[in-house]
């Protein structure tokens, strides 16, 4: 009944990690702009730090990252060089020396780096930011590209959790993807990182790809889970080939169809629940008692450009080629052609290629979205009187749910909304009713399911 459900209301929606959403951004934002935002914050209030490492060694067909292919390390070293130089742009403009409570390395691939990159990286962050004690640094690896030396050099420099990518264990449909990635290889890197200290392991698992079945999902949970991750991501793989040319090859035949997306999404979640993982949000899952799970029990679950966090961090840096700062003025995006990104940095400009400044609408309707996104409910009229609003502000929004509501996708109590637990996969539908940007960028998202 559901997977018909999801059938029916098979559209593209955004993932909601930020809001307004990236596509939405424009060329109004300018690193004049961004400078003077920099200059405004805080230095009582902790920082967030993002870089984005935009290389990989090969191409996996079903990637929706800024990414490049590259066999030699030169590219990478010029590279970090104009991202330090981004880093002390931005740190010039701050007013004090700001502390820095989470850092996050993705990619392309952070494994792209050398080891000696990651003692030079981090000694180069802590002459212009104060990492805190018990600071959360965490990279997303890629097992194929990773030795014990390159574990050892992570452990080294301070990092303490790692994003394992794996997406599936099974060759057939890895082979579908252009990802050879035995499971003996993944095994081998999970005991280098409990060896080495890095003990919180996080674990992305994809639904929607190739000749993926309903039987093979429930094994590809089950191995995961076996190797101990103390987080589980289960993505859905957004099939957009006139954005992403290299997916067209992916043969589209052999992908599930809505209602067998739905049935694989349920079936990891079913997998994952019966471990005693602790559902988190639309698709991520956590052991009871780790960080997310509190999060989400005391109510101070965040979501931002990483996806589900503990971090309470109002403001978060991106630094590298089409990186996302996120600001309480607004969002900034750098330019992702590496060629506009190196040029700006070396003639000591931000390079900043287009953002948004938020008004008070974004950011009532912003806390809506985020509040249903990690909690399947929003007391709208609530939020809309801590926003200083008329609490009736968005009833033309909670009115727009009644075809959902009427499907059992979600229920609306005064202004109180509520996402059935049966339907979680559907969340983002009903988080669509308060964009009010969506329209012109339906065709940039993702499938709701």
């Amino acid at each position: 009944m559901k997977a018909d459900i999801a059938a029916r209301f098979d559209t593209r929606v955004p993932r909601y990690t930020s809001y307004p959403t990236a596509p939405h951004f424009g060329g109004d934002v300018d690193g004049g702009v961004y400078r003077r935002w920099l200059g405004e914050l805080d230095p009582e209030q902790p920082l967030s730090l993002y870089f984005h490492v935009p290389f990989c060694d090969s191409l996996c067909w079903f990637c929706g990252c800024y990414t490049k292919i590259v066999k030699r390390h030169q590219p990478v070293a010029e590279y970090l060089e104009a991202v330090y130089k981004e880093i002390d742009l931005a740190a010039d403009e701050l007013p004090g020396r700001f502390r820095a409570a989470h850092l996050h390395w993705g990619g392309g691939s952070p494994t792209m780096l050398w080891t000696d990159d990651w003692r030079r990286a981090m000694d180069r962050l802590r002459t212009r930011f104060d990492i805190a004690d018990g600071a959360e640094i965490a990279v997303e690896l890629d097992p194929r590209g990773a030795t014990e030396d390159y574990v050892r050099a992570l452990a080294g420099a301070g990092v303490n959790r790692a994003s394992i990518g794996v997406q599936d264990f099974h060759p057939d449909v890895l082979a579908a993807v252009n990802r050879v990635q035995p499971f003996q290889v993944t095994e081998r890197v999970m005991g280098w990182l409990a060896k080495h200290g890095i003990g919180a392991i996080n674990m992305d698992l994809m639904i929607g790809l190739p000749h993926q079945t309903t039987a093979s999902m429930a094994e590809t949970v089950d191995t995961a889970v076996g190797l101990g991750p103390e987080r589980v991501a289960v993505f859905g793989y957004a099939h957009v080939p006139w954005m992403k040319k290299h997916q067209k090859m992916i043969d589209e035949e052999a992908l599930p169809d809505p209602r067998l997306r739905w049935d694989l999404f349920q079936t990891a979640a079913d997998k994952l629940a019966g471990h005693g993982y602790v559902r988190i949000g639309l698709d991520h899952f956590a052991r009871p008692g780790d960080g997310l799970a509190r999060a989400l029990e005391e109510r101070r679950l965040r979501r931002n450009f990483q996806g589900y966090t503990t971090d309470q961090s109002s403001t978060l840096l991106g630094f590298g080629a089409s990186a996302i700062s996120s600001l309480p003025q607004g969002f900034v995006q750098n330019w992702a052609p590496l060629k506009a990104y190196r040029e700006a940095v070396e003639a000591g400009r931000f390079p900043v290629a287009r953002g948004l400044a938020l008004s008070r609408d974004d950011t009532l309707r912003g806390e809506v979205i985020e509040s249903l996104m990690c909690y399947l409910e929003a007391d709208v009229g609530e939020i809309c009187a801590d926003h200083g609003t008329d609490p009736g502000t968005l009833d033309a929004e909670i009115e727009s749910l009644t075809p959902l509501e009427a499907d059992g996708i979600c229920t609306v109590a005064g202004r109180r909304v509520r996402v059935a637990e049966a339907c979680r996969p559907l969340v983002r539908l009903v988080a669509a009713a308060f964009d009010s940007y969506l329209e012109s960028g339906e065709q940039r998202h993702a499938r709701a399911v």
